[in-house]
């Protein structure tokens, strides 16, 4: 069962409850820390990229279209819709001969709110390439092209490149394919159902590809982890936790977003991989619960740790800047 691991307080009572499930794990399988319900099954959302780039990267897709690590960054990001990020989505199509009206993600405004009112001073339109998951379609777009079959289709969990995706996250997370479940995220392509134990496993197998037992894939996973770790704005976005901890640690701690509070992390060859849920699926609570869990397995510096906070102060402000209340853990 779900435990409480967030109060928001105002005026010294408590207004508003989170609660979360958390769990750590080795690439042993071992538990090291967990809150709540360890094997709570639940959509990995877009946590799950690293894994779904594995079969383009491992079967030699970066040198067949000349993709650099930081477009390899911006495969397996949720980015932010920043112009650097919609340049590197053309560029990466560009390589691939096509242009962005191949995307088939919907059209959504970016997650920064200064990219989209610049887009809107400037007269222009929310187009697919603004959207968190254009990264990712432009891959599965890639694999498709790279497996000789047609691209057009590629959302469909019957299209040879998702059957393909299906059995590398399958693998990646050590779960049977007849007991991983599927459904459709929002960006319209496959989104994966499994216990966020078995999340954390495949980001533990990520933190330290050489302990994580991947075999012919470890160059390609060793590929993914350094591109996030090298590149967090690109993975994440201006101002954003999940840019903000790889950011301030040094690359040490990556970590990547999923939507409706999926969140998970691998730390760096220390064989340790991470995964929260937030209950209710509050955005707004990942931030104060991701710096949370990080103090709560004392994987911060003191220096690590101020900083955080004070990028990110556990408090709630009003309209006119006040402080009028606090963010409190309780785990």
């Amino acid at each position: 069962m779900s435990e409480v691991v967030l109060h928001y307080t105002r005026a010294g009572h408590i207004e508003n409850i989170h609660r979360g499930d958390v769990v750590a794990v080795n690439t042993a399988g071992k538990i090291i820390a967990s809150v709540g319900n360890a094997y709570l099954p639940m959509f990995w959302r877009s946590a799950a990229k690293p894994f779904q780039a594995l079969a383009f990267v491992k079967n030699g897709g970066l040198n067949r279209y000349g993709i650099t690590d930081e477009e390899l960054a911006l495969l397996v990001s949720s980015h932010s819709g920043e112009e650097n990020h919609v340049a590197l989505v053309r560029g990466i199509l560009a390589k691939l001969g096509l242009d962005e009206s191949v995307l088939d993600c919907g059209i959504v405004r970016p997650m920064s709110g200064k990219a989209f009112k610049k887009i809107i001073a400037d007269g222009e339109k929310v187009l697919p390439v603004h959207n968190a998951c254009s990264g990712k379609h432009s891959q599965i777009i890639a694999l498709a092209m790279m497996l000789g079959v047609p691209y057009q289709g590629y959302t469909n969990p019957e299209h040879e490149a998702q059957k393909v995706i299906f059995k590398h996250v399958a693998m990646a997370s050590r779960m049977p394919e007849d007991k991983l479940e599927i459904g459709i995220d929002g960006c319209g392509v496959p989104v994966f159902y499994l216990p966020i134990y078995n999340m954390s496993l495949a980001y533990a197998r990520l933190s330290t590809p050489k302990l994580g037992e991947w075999g012919e894939y470890e160059e390609a996973a060793t590929k993914i982890r350094n591109a996030m770790s090298k590149y967090p704005q690109i993975v994440a976005g201006t101002g954003r936790i999940d840019m903000a901890v790889p950011e301030v640690t040094g690359g040490r701690i990556i970590a990547k977003i999923g939507s409706d509070a999926v969140f998970c992390m691998a730390v760096k060859d220390n064989d340790l991989g991470i995964t929260f849920k937030i209950e209710d699926g509050s955005f707004a609570a990942i931030t104060p619960m991701t710096i949370a869990v990080l103090k709560h397995l004392d994987l911060l510096t003191k220096s690590e740790a101020e900083e955080l906070d004070k990028r990110f102060p556990p408090v709630l402000k009003n309209h006119r800047g006040e402080i009028i209340g606090t963010i409190e853990t309780v785990f």
